[in-house]
């Protein structure tokens, strides 16, 4: 939406220099169109996820853009083919920094092998169609039109020939950003992201050349809703990332055309929100809404390392649909801030029995034998010399004693399959609630963040090491049919037989190798220490 140019207030507007910096909030400037300009320069653009140098200081200027427009094929996911309209050959397109009081003459070039018209309406722009209406442009043919930057602020830009919503889809977006007088304040590391949904003929990883749906379109049903424009822009090689101390600042929008992103940073808090990307800021902030055609600012700084894990926070776009990206931070750990694990023991909720039983003997010291008839009762009977030297209050050591295990746990009552089809339906029954959400339905994982089950030399070539990654987890660089991936899996929670089953199921799926786990292979593995990713290969 427009801002309306602003003629009049901007009254007192806040304190002016802080340590010699600007927010967007503190610039002192009223009337912005009648800033002067000082010579000219070229426009420094970015592909994704980078962003061109500050402007710092410098003064207004009149600066020359020069965006070429490009239809090309590119990967939506592995082996997901899609041709994608573009601002500079990048989903979203080139990143354009500014300041207030710039005049920016654009150059809108629509490469002569493109097969449609295309403009550009930026939301920066006070004028008809924010720039739309004139730089309707032919392939092979230039625009020129400009305008002078009056409201600080981050937004979208985004092509406006109909059908809009197409163009859109097809991924012509990007974002512009319009800082204030002196700049915004320093930070260490600054970053380009923005969501976008994608409608495809196919499903969700269908592979091979996926035109675009406009049924699925129209109905918001999205196959791909994903940050720089494919599945994987933001995870593996392609995290972003930062060390311990630093201070981010994500520059992030939305291009839609239809959802609005809950953009969250799994981790960590965002110390400050420019709402919308305007000047209004909102300090501690767990997930942020971006609307379709929107913008925000999130700062933070790293306070510990890890992997963070970027989401739409309406979550199975994350996992499903593929809007998912890392922030790698480097740096020694901080223990006060963030433990880790310290440590882990089993969790038997048949303990509550400990206080059945003891409150049994309380009530009733002076009949030992109660304790033998409880329900609760271990199949073997406590020590004669301990219900005799201890018969009127038993010690604390006992009633552990007596407890432990009282029965068996649950997850020790699994049963066995009886037959080879059985094992593998119950795999794929606890496939599809422990396994599915980071592999897929089809074993295909996740494009540079969880790697594939289906054909995969890491499972097939060692079942041991499978087991063991299922039994103790794993993280760290791992190669998959010849792709690398830095991830986490956590420990399963699951009985030996269960991980017989759920790994019978998947060596019998998806092409792999055919081999039967059994549970006492399962226990065998659990006696052995973790397998490290370095001699997981």
């Amino acid at each position: 939406m427009k801002r309306i140019l602003k003629t009049t207030t901007y009254v007192l507007a806040g304190a002016a220099l802080t340590f010699g910096f600007l927010s967007f909030k503190d610039d002192p400037i009223k009337d912005y169109s009648k800033i002067p300009v000082v010579g000219q320069s070229v426009a420094e653009l970015t592909a994704p996820p980078f962003v061109p140098k500050p402007v710092g200081n410098r003064a207004a200027t009149k600066l020359i853009v020069n965006m070429e427009i490009k239809e090309q094929e590119g990967e939506m996911a592995d082996g997901v083919k899609y041709t994608y309209w573009t601002f500079g050959g990048t989903v979203p397109g080139s990143f354009i920094r500014t300041r207030v009081g710039d005049e920016v003459e654009f150059h809108l070039k629509n490469h002569p092998d493109n097969k449609l018209p295309h403009n550009i309406d930026l939301h920066a722009v006070t004028g008809q169609g924010g720039g739309a209406a004139s730089s309707l442009v032919a392939p092979g043919h230039e625009k020129t039109f400009s305008f002078k930057v009056i409201n600080p602020g981050l937004y979208v830009y985004h092509c406006a020939t109909a059908p809009v919503g197409m163009h859109i889809a097809n991924g012509m977006y990007g974002l512009i950003l319009v800082e204030p007088e002196g700049g915004l304040p320093p930070v260490d590391k600054e970053y380009y992201i923005m969501q976008g949904d994608f409608y495809t003929k196919g499903a969700y990883g269908e592979e091979g050349s996926q035109p675009f749906d406009m049924d699925k379109a129209i109905k918001e049903q999205p196959d791909y809703v994903v940050f720089n424009g494919k599945v994987g822009a933001l995870t593996g090689a392609n995290a972003i990332t930062a060390k311990v101390g630093e201070t981010v600042r994500l520059f992030v929008g939305n291009g839609g055309p239809n959802l609005v992103s809950s953009f969250h940073v799994i981790g960590e808090v965002f110390d400050k929100i420019y709402l919308e990307g305007g000047e209004k800021i909102n300090e501690n902030v767990q997930t942020t809404l971006i609307p379709a055609g929107g913008s925000a600012i999130a700062e933070f700084k790293v306070d510990v390392n890890g992997t963070f894990i970027l989401v739409d926070h309406s979550i199975f776009r994350a996992f499903n649909k593929g809007a998912l990206g890392m922030l790698k931070v480097e740096g020694p750990e901080n223990k006060t801030i963030y433990s880790g694990v310290i440590k882990e023991e089993t969790y038997n909720p048949e303990s509550r029995n400990v206080e059945k039983v003891k409150d049994e003997k309380t009530a009733a010291p002076t009949k030992p034998a109660s304790v033998k008839n409880t329900q609760t009762a271990p199949a073997k009977p406590a020590p004669a010399k301990t219900a005799k030297s201890a018969p009127a209050k038993p010690s604390a050591q006992n009633l552990r004693t007596e407890s432990t295990p009282l029965k068996p746990a649950p997850h020790l009552q699994t049963q066995t399959a009886s037959n080879l089809q059985a094992k593998i339906a119950a795999g794929k029954n606890v496939f599809s609630k422990t396994c599915f959400a980071c592999h897929q339905s089809e074993g295909q994982g996740i494009p540079n963040a969880f790697p594939p089950l289906a054909k995969s030399d890491f499972l097939n070539n060692n079942p041991k090491k499978a087991i063991n990654a299922v039994i103790h987890g794993l993280s760290g660089d791992l190669t998959v049919n010849g792709k690398k991936y830095n991830s986490v899996m956590t420990p399963q929670n699951l009985t030996d037989e269960e991980i017989a089953n759920v790994l019978t199921y998947v060596y019998h799926s998806w092409g792999n190798s055919k081999k039967v786990i059994t549970a006492s292979m399962v226990k065998n593995e659990r006696k052995n220490k973790p397998v490290s990713v370095a001699s997981a290969h």
